[in-house]
């Protein structure tokens, strides 16, 4: 079953944009729980966005260096 993983909220209420840092997993590639998927940079800090259960990338979404807003997809898993 595909699911989407999107930008989650970072704890920023002013937060408006989110920099796709660069991803620590690539198309066709497993993952497990716990395991970072991507770096996501904001204006105060950089976040890692952790996989909350163990998958396969179906497709990335969101490419590095693309600004992104909470809610926003990144990447489809299965």
């Amino acid at each position: 079953m595909r699911k989407t993983i999107s930008v989650p909220q970072l704890g920023e209420k002013k937060q408006t944009e989110t920099l796709v840092n660069f991803w620590y997993v690539a198309e066709g590639e497993r993952f497990k729980a716990g395991d970072d998927l991507a770096e996501l940079v904001t204006d105060k800090a950089a976040f890692n966005l952790p996989a909350a259960e163990a998958g396969k990338v179906v497709k990335i979404l969101t490419q590095e260096g693309a600004k992104v807003k909470e809610g926003d997809g990144l990447l489809e898993i299965e």
